[in-house]
C-alpha cells in the first residue's frame, strides 16, 4: 500500500560540457518516476555545467531512476555521481537555513587567487559556510584589458560571524592586497534600497569647488591648506568653511560658470546615474560645497534632491565673503538623509549615502549602507564599506547589480 511507500533522498551531481536540453532530458526521467526536488543549484563557467538536484523518491524506483540516468549522461557525454542523503542529514541541512546569512563582495580592477584565498581563510576562520559564489562583472578581455577593467564577486554566506572581528580583518586585508569589500546582512532591505545620497566635491567630481575658486582668487595654497584640515577631521567643518569662504571676497561670480563647464566627473557617474535613474531611485546630493555647482550637476543627471550652501553675492556681482543660510556640516547631511527619506517614505535601512570626508562620517553611519569612496584614512577606518580601486559606479555591485542585468556583460 501507498503508506507503506518508503523514500530516500538522492543527491545528483551533474559535470561537462553544457548543452541545450540538458537539465530538460534530465528532469524527464526524474518526472517520470515522480521524484520530488528539495533542492536544486546550477552553474555555468566557460561552457562547463555544474549542476546538482537533491531528489526525494520511492527506494523501489530509485534503483531504475539513476539507471537511467546514467545511460542518459553517457548519450549525452557528461560526467554524473550520486550520493544517499539519510534522514538525519537532510533535517541537519533544514535545520541550517535559520542562520543568519551575509553577503560579502570583493571589488578590484583584477581579483588574484591570492586576494580571494586570503579573503576565503577569514570566512573559514569564523566558521561560517560559503553557499554560493558568483561574478558580477562582465567577462574579462586577456587582449583588450583597457575594456571592462573591473573585478567583481560576490560570496554568499550562512552562518553568524563575529562582524566587528571579521570587518576588521577584511579591512586589513583590502589595503594589504588592493582590493575593496562589503559585508552586508543579507536581508530584505539589501536588495530594496531605494534612496542614495552622494556627497559632491572628491565624490561625484575629483575637485573642492572651493579649492577651485580660491586659486582663481589668488588664495589658494592658504584655502587648501584649511580644506585639508577640515577633511581630516582636524578642525570644525563650519569653523574652517567661514574661513575659507571669507578668504573668497571681491571674486567675480562669472567665475563660478567657468569652473561649472570644465567640472571633472569622477570615473564611473554618467554610468551609475544611468542605471540609477533607470532602477527608479531617488538620489540626492548633499554637499558641504556650493549650491551653484550643485545645481549644474543637479541639471546634468536629473538628480531628485540638491541641498548645499549658498554664497552671499553683492550688487556687483562680487563675492562677499559670506554664505547664506545654515551650513550644510556633516550634522546637517545626516539630518537631511532621514528628511528625504521620511518624506520618500523610505525606511532607513534602505538608504545609502557616499562620501569621502569626515563630514561625510554622519551621514555615512546613518545610511542603511555606507560607502567611503576613495576617501581620507579616517573615513575608511569608520566605514563599513569603501571603494578605493574602481569608479563609483562600484556601488552597483555593492548592491547586487550584475553587468548582465544591465546588458553589459563582456562590454565596458
Amino acid at each position: 500500500m501507498e503508506t507503506n511507500m518508503k523514500e530516500e533522498q538522492i543527491l545528483v551531481s551533474i559535470t561537462g560540457q553544457d548543452r541545450p536540453g540538458l537539465t530538460a532530458s534530465v528532469m524527464g526521467i526524474l518526472a517520470k518516476y515522480e521524484a520530488k526536488i528539495l533542492d536544486i543549484g546550477q552553474a555555468d563557467i566557460h561552457s562547463t555545467l555544474s549542476l546538482g538536484i537533491l531528489i526525494r523518491i520511492d527506494e523501489t524506483h530509485s534503483g531504475q531512476v539513476l539507471k537511467e540516468l546514467l545511460f542518459k549522461a553517457t548519450e549525452l557525454g557528461v560526467n554524473i555521481g550520486f550520493s544517499p542523503i539519510t534522514d538525519d542529514e537532510y533535517e541537519a541541512w533544514v535545520g541550517r537555513q535559520g542562520k543568519n546569512r551575509h553577503i560579502l563582495t570583493l571589488i578590484g580592477r583584477t581579483l588574484t587567487a591570492a586576494q580571494i584565498e586570503a579573503a576565503a581563510k577569514i570566512i573559514a576562520s569564523e566558521g561560517i559556510n560559503i553557499d554560493s559564489i558568483r561574478r558580477l562583472t562582465g567577462r574579462q578581455s586577456i587582449r583588450h584589458p583597457e575594456r571592462n577593467n573591473r573585478a567583481c564577486i560576490e560570496f554568499s554566506l550562512r552562518g553568524t560571524p563575529d562582524r566587528h572581528h571579521m570587518q576588521a580583518q577584511l579591512m586589513r586585508l583590502s589595503a594589504e592586497m588592493g582590493f575593496d569589500f562589503s559585508l552586508q546582512k543579507d536581508d530584505m532591505y539589501r536588495r530594496m534600497r531605494r534612496l542614495i545620497c552622494f556627497d559632491m566635491d572628491s565624490t561625484l567630481i575629483q575637485t573642492e569647488c572651493i579649492d577651485e575658486l580660491a586659486m582663481r582668487a589668488g588664495v589658494g595654497d592658504e584655502v587648501k591648506r584649511i580644506t585639508e584640515s577640515a577633511m581630516r577631521g582636524e578642525i570644525d567643518f563650519k569653523e574652517s568653511f567661514t574661513r575659507r569662504v571669507a578668504l573668497l571676497k571681491g571674486l567675480d561670480v562669472s567665475v563660478m560658470r567657468e569652473i561649472a563647464e570644465s567640472l571633472p566627473i569622477t570615473e564611473g557617474v554618467d554610468r551609475l546615474m544611468t542605471v540609477l535613474k533607470r532602477c527608479g531611485y531617488k538620489i540626492a546630493i548633499l554637499s558641504g560645497g556650493f549650491t551653484y555647482f550643485g545645481e549644474h550637476l543637479q541639471r546634468k543627471y536629473g538628480i531628485d534632491y540638491m541641498y548645499a550652501n549658498e554664497l552671499e553675492v553683492d550688487e556687483q556681482g562680487k563675492l562677499t565673503g559670506k554664505y547664506l543660510g545654515e551650513v550644510v556640516d556633516g550634522h546637517r547631511k545626516a539630518e537631511l538623509l532621514k528628511l528625504i527619506a521620511q518624506v520618500e517614505k523610505v525606511n532607513l535601512a534602505q538608504t545609502i549615502a557616499v562620501g569621502d570626508g569626515a563630514n561625510d562620517l554622519p551621514m555615512i553611519a546613518e545610511a542603511g549602507l555606507g560607502i567611503a569612496f576613495h576617501a581620507k584614512p579616517r573615513v575608511v577606518a569608520n566605514a563599513k564599506q569603501s571603494i578605493n580601486t574602481i569608479g563609483l559606479d562600484g556601488v552597483l555591485y555593492f548592491l547586487g547589480f550584475k553587468d548582465s542585468y544591465l546588458g553589459e556583460d563582456g562590454k565596458s
